[in-house]
Order: structure tokens, then C-alpha cells, then sequence
């Protein structure tokens, strides 16, 4: 079993998913949209992107699935069944279309632009981000004001992907200065070699 990477945000979730499980997976790290990769790599995901979980005939790409499929082989309850199930997809989906999105463009213009070389900076992007971060970290920052963890007080899938952005919060410039909960929460994510480091000792 092949777990297809980069060190971008979704992919590192996968690595640190895998991690955590202690999952049987061969880490490959890979560069799908290098005009010399992209034909070959879409034999395996159509989407030519990373993170692609390659299991004997099944091919899976997109975080969430190989995060499931992952906790599954397991045995694991970290992908949430049963009664939190609802809340449990709620933060998920959340997370995708609300914080990581405006966050996203913070990590796009501080890290991914000047990667590529170019040393320009969207203010007015950045300022319509901002905006909508704090809409979003603010109901973030309320639901940790009362809770350890995302989900029945206990670590899970959540956590992780609401804090997609969380580890390039530094490099990004993302103002989290005022989420004392936010902060304090992921602190403790980062007590864990696999989300702290999920790329120790990988190319």
C-alpha cells in the first residue's frame, strides 16, 4: 500500500494521519503537477494531486477518504461512527469550506508564492481573508473555550483536519494572536510525533 505526498497542507494531513495509525503504508513522495509526472500521474488520480492512497486494485485520492479508509484498516475509532458521527462530519466539512479556506490564502500568499518565486503579496486578498479567518476562528476559539477536543472529549479525525493550516501558522502570517484556545489547542496536537513531525525521516 503506497501513500502518495508533498509537504502541502492536505497531504501532510494524510502523512500525519498515517502516522498516528501506525498505518502499514509506503510514503512516496511525489510532484504530480511536473509537466514530466502529470500523464503518468493521472493513470492514479485523474485529479493530478496529491495525497493518493494506493491499496492492490483501489486507487483513493482526497484527504478525507484516505483518512477514513486508513482508520478503518486500524480498527480505529479515530474516524467517528455512531452517535458523534453527525458532529463529527460537521467539523470536517466546516473545516474544509470555512477556516481552511480563508486560511489557505494566507498560506498561498507567505508560503506557496514565494516557493515559486514570486515575491508579490495580494493585500486585498489577504484583507478578504482576514475577514473571513476571524468570522471563523472566533466560532473556533467558542466551541474550545469549553472542550479539550473537537468531538466528545477525545482526539479524532477532527482535530486534525480542522487544523489543517495550523502548523504553517508562522510562515503564513495567519493572526492568531487573540485565539488563546485555538492556541492552546493545538499545542497539544503538537504533543504528538505524528502531527508535530509527520515527515521525520521521509525524502
Amino acid at each position: 500500500m503506497k501513500l502518495y505526498y508533498s509537504r502541502n497542507l492536505n497531504p501532510r494531513v494524510a502523512v500525519a494521519v498515517a502516522r498516528y495509525l501506525n498505518a502499514p503504508v509506503e510514503f512516496v513522495r511525489a510532484s504530480p503537477r511536473n509537466p514530466a509526472n502529470e500523464a503518468a500521474f493521472r493513470r492514479i488520480n485523474p485529479n493530478a494531486l496529491v495525497p493518493v492512497l494506493v491499496e492492490r486494485d483501489r486507487t483513493l485520492w482526497e484527504t478525507d477518504a484516505i483518512a477514513c479508509r486508513l482508520a478503518m484498516l486500524a480498527g480505529s475509532d479515530f474516524w467517528v461512527t455512531g452517535t458523534h458521527a453527525p458532529e463529527f462530519q460537521m467539523w470536517v466539512s466546516w473545516s474544509i469550506h470555512h477556516l481552511t479556506r480563508a486560511a489557505s490564502v494566507f498560506y498561498w500568499e507567505h508560503v506557496v508564492k514565494p516557493h515559486l518565486g514570486d515575491i508579490s503579496v495580494d493585500g486585498e486578498a489577504l484583507r478578504e481573508a482576514a475577514g473571513e479567518f476571524h468570522r471563523y476562528a472566533g466560532v473556533l476559539e467558542d466551541a474550545l473555550s469549553e472542550r479539550t477536543w473537537l468531538i466528545n472529549e477525545r482526539l479524532s479525525y477532527a482535530d486534525f483536519r480542522v487544523a489543517t493550516v495550523l502548523p504553517f501558522a508562522a510562515a503564513s502570517n495567519l493572526p492568531l494572536q487573540q485565539y488563546s484556545h485555538i492556541r492552546r489547542w493545538h499545542e497539544q496536537l503538537c504533543e504528538l510525533p505524528a502531527w508535530s513531525n509527520p515527515f521525520e525521516g521521509l525524502a
